[in-house]
């Protein structure tokens, strides 16, 4: 039986099925199973459920918030139909293995719906046009207040508003997107099933074809430790994240053990039972209490954030840092040795753009160019801090090249926010973002497998570093980690250590990393640093054949490791010339 099974047909798509369930946080998305013909006989192969990404801000009104709740209702009702009715036909009899074809297909199937929403766009557009003469006197009085209001803060602020790029508009997400991502998701799922290999396998064939490397590291997690709250009463605005990120030279069940010691150690220094706290390091927090009064829910409500870790207000950029360091140095360990630090600054968040610059605290305003000077004394200050994600504004680009070009060498300069979709960061073979060290993905909307493994490859080629991120409304779906593992990516950001969804994942990351060592196929993972200054305008005509030079995260000292510049060729060929 075994014998004749080899010459049977190749599994088929016959069915799938979308259904609307629920994420991490309670909100609605989409679930896409997948249902193949498999020696003629009908089976359900396996699903994914898609995460979903939300911009609404902590202090949102509640008619924002309703209006995105029936928003993204709206959206996965759509996607469910499109799974059910439109994408059911189209894939079926396709082979699962076949990821190219599949998702040039959704490609095709998504392009077609959004030329189909413009066009209904335009002819409303148009009707409107059409009938205005019941309203023609109307728009002058409906338009002067908006002239006052902009003319309010006076000349100052007009000044200062053009000092700056204004906010580029936000990316418009059609409704229904889920399905596509959804979809291909779930196909590569079905893909590896059917091959018997596990996913991440799947995707680095997908990516590197034959050129499939013997070895493969697994990515470094960014571990969210704390989540600083940027509402009142809290005075500091300038950090959403503050993350951990084990070193290189352990396994990643060990770090991830250590990561637990410090938030266990972190939690009983906010908190201490039996006795009271200690006053230099909770003085914010008691104050807080008290002044809030009555009103202030409960702090065994509050502690825990949608991101898996603790919540904290702060009042100033060093508290959760220096209660950091306490932290570790009570359990006997050093920052900068023995972990490393990273910072989600979130500064798309900060900016008054009647003032033209970013509140970091509460009636504090810096403009770009002083941020970039107050980065650089922060790094000085607290070398251990290996990484910032979104210090500026994605349209800060010059200040972008300022800040890199003075700490690349230090640190990671990521861009999270300040990366568009994954389907808008491809533009004739570049990439999309300010001058950065890499760029965070997430797999949300339309974005599809194929576009994951032609970007990251476009990334790796550019000596970007590649990081996978969780959006805000994870799902239990353990994908994201086989997908950073099958693409390489350096580093991935879960959240933090509580919340099933979120655990789920660090789980599946510690079963690979047994799997790979078992197999001997576990390379060691390597960090290092990109020196922008080095790589000037003048010389990036040779950037594709001298790469800027790296610093070394190895050994792992506080003190800045000397640069490894490659060297030139003996002799160069006759006719050439080197500016």
């Amino acid at each position: 039986a075994n014998y004749f099974s080899k010459f049977s047909n190749a599994p088929v798509i016959c069915k799938l099925v979308g259904r609307k369930v629920l994420n991490g946080v309670g909100q609605p998305t989409l679930e896409v199973e997948i249902h193949c013909t498999v020696k003629n006989c009908e089976k359900r192969i396996c699903s994914a459920i898609m995460s979903s990404h939300s911009q609404i801000l902590e202090n949102a009104s509640p008619e924002t918030t309703e209006a995105d709740e029936k928003e993204r209702n709206d959206s996965v009702n759509t996607a469910v139909e499109w799974v059910n009715e439109s994408l059911n036909t189209m894939l079926r009899d396709l082979k699962p293995t076949d990821q190219c074809q599949v998702d040039k297909m959704l490609g095709e199937y998504f392009t077609k719906k959004v030329e189909e929403k413009k066009e209904i766009q335009k002819q409303a557009e148009e009707k409107a046009e059409a009938t205005p003469s019941l309203t023609s006197c109307i728009p002058s009085a409906t338009a002067l207040p908006g002239k006052k209001k902009g003319a309010k803060p006076g000349k100052k602020g007009a000044d200062a508003e053009r000092t700056i790029p204004p906010a580029e508009p936000a990316e418009s997400v059609l409704g229904g997107s889920l399905a596509i991502g959804g979809t291909s998701l779930a196909v590569a799922k079905a893909g590896a099933t059917i091959s018997q290999i596990p996913l991440y396998l799947h995707i680095a064939l997908l990516k590197h074809g034959q050129d499939l490397p013997k070895e493969m590291a697994l990515p470094l997690p960014m571990v969210t430790l704390l989540n600083c709250e940027k509402i009142s009463p809290a005075k500091l605005k300038l950090v959403k994240e503050v993350m951990l990120i084990p070193p290189v030279q352990i396994s990643l069940k060990q770090g991830i053990e250590r990561v637990l010691d410090i938030q266990k150690e972190m939690m009983r220094l906010l908190e201490p039972p039996g006795k009271a706290p200690d006053p230099q390091l909770t003085e914010g927090k008691k104050g807080r209490t008290h002044d809030t009064g009555k009103k202030a829910p409960p702090r065994a409500l509050k502690r825990i954030s949608h991101l898996g870790c603790l919540i904290m207000g702060c009042d100033s950029l060093e508290q959760p840092l220096l209660l950091m360091q306490t932290a570790c140095n009570n359990i006997g360990l050093e920052l900068g040795t023995d972990v490393y630090l990273a910072i989600n600054c979130a500064a798309h968040e900060l900016m008054d753009y009647a003032k033209g610059k970013y509140e970091i605290l509460t009636g504090t305003f810096k403009s770009p160019d002083e941020m970039v000077d107050m980065y650089v004394e922060l790094i000085h200050k607290f070398p251990f801090i290996i990484a910032l994600i979104d210090p500026l504004r994605k349209e800060d680009r010059k200040q972008w090249s300022h800040i890199c070009c003075a700490l690349g060498s230090k640190c990671y300069v990521i861009a999270e926010d300040a990366a568009t979709y994954i389907s808008k960061l491809k533009i004739d073979q570049n990439i999309n973002v300010p001058m950065c060290s890499g760029v965070v993905l997430k797999y949300i909307n339309q974005a599809k497998v194929s576009d994951l493994t032609e970007l990251t490859g476009l990334l790796d080629g550019q000596r970007h570093i590649t990081i996978l991120g969780s959006p805000d409304g994870e799902s239990s779906d353990d994908s994201l980690v086989d997908l950073a593992v099958g693409l390489g990516a350096r580093f991935i950001k879960l959240g933090g250590l509580s919340r099933g969804e979120r655990v789920t994942k660090y789980n599946r990351l510690l079963a690979i990393e047994e799997e790979l060592a078992k197999n001997r196929t576990l390379r060691e993972a390597h960090l290092e640093f990109t020196a922008f200054a080095e790589e000037s305008e003048s010389d990036k005509q040779l950037s594709g054949v001298l790469p800027p030079p790296k610093q070394d995260l190895l050994p792992p000292q506080l003190s800045q490791p000397a640069l490894r510049v490659p060297s030139l060729p003996a002799q160069l060929p006759e006719n050439s010339t080197l500016t």
